[in-house]
């Protein structure tokens, strides 16, 4: 795949017109946003050799359409062919028109590159299923996104170019608090926010430690005597049993939450 060409060469065997949507224009140079983007080649292509061809990932494609019927990735250009591709469409319902994946994000589990930690942690806080180590590599990434169902967030876009990863999103920006909102907006998951609900540490689930018995006396081994004298009323993960009670620390963490929603976009703008 080239980039558009001034003039037609009587020897090329494909040419086709190429329109990318919405915030996919983000991902593009500037001089293709926005605009018909002509796209000349030899051979066969298939619509997502010649997407990711511009540096879009395939997991931020959600509809393709060739000469206004809906295609798959797998779809082999042809000459003349009028290519246009549209991002998820999670906010909005399309009847009629074949999505490329079976159904859209309403309760998603993902799994963060590891460049990405504080993103990990902020999901986590607001009750999101989500698998953040810091030391894997692209290959196990891919995997456990494949193997698991799990949406890959990353700033990095060859790691979504890989054809194991099915979903996936592109992180804009390099500031967590801003990472989480892009997460928050584009997804729009704000529905499912449940805060405090997971472990911060291993993303488990957090129960209710019960006021007297087994549970409470392992929960108190881990609990400073300081804490101990004022606070009665603990949660532990399920999985790695950390404990967790409201401190200065739960406060700062709740001011997270509330600068977030207050920083919420409006999904109809």
């Amino acid at each position: 795949m080239t980039n558009p060409a001034s003039t037609p060469d009587a020897s090329i065997k494909c040419r086709v017109v190429m329109r990318f949507y919405e915030e996919l224009n983000d991902l593009l140079r500037r001089e293709q946003k926005k605009q018909d983007i002509v796209c000349e080649f030899f051979g066969k292509r298939t619509v997502k050799d010649a997407i990711e061809s511009f540096g879009v990932p395939h997991t931020e494609v959600d509809l393709i359409l060739a000469n206004g019927r809906s295609v798959g990735f797998d779809y082999i250009l042809k000459d003349g062919d009028r290519i246009s591709v549209y991002p998820a469409f999670e906010r909005f319902f399309i009847g009629g028109v074949a999505m490329l994946r079976e159904k859209p994000l309403r309760d998603p589990r993902f799994v963060v590159d590891v460049h990405l930690g504080k993103l990990a942690r902020n999901l986590k806080l607001l009750g999101f299923d989500t698998d953040y180590q810091n030391l894997r590599d692209d290959r196990e990434l891919a995997r456990i996104a494949a193997e698991e169902k799990r949406v890959l967030l990353t700033r990095d876009r060859r790691l979504l170019m890989r054809r194991a990863v099915d979903r996936g999103m592109i992180l804009h920006s390099n500031v967590p608090f801003d990472q989480t909102l892009e997460v928050l907006n584009r997804l729009y998951l704000w529905d499912g926010l449940r805060p405090f609900s997971r472990c911060l540490a291993c993303g488990g689930r957090l129960v209710d430690v019960p006021a007297e018995g087994s549970a409470l006396d392992e929960a108190l081994r881990s609990v400073p005597p300081l804490v101990r004298s004022w606070c009665k009323e603990y949660r532990m993960c399920s999985q790695c049993r950390k404990v967790y009670w409201k401190g200065s620390h739960y406060d700062k963490l709740g001011s997270l939450i509330e600068n977030l929603l207050k920083a919420r976009s409006n999904p109809l703008t």
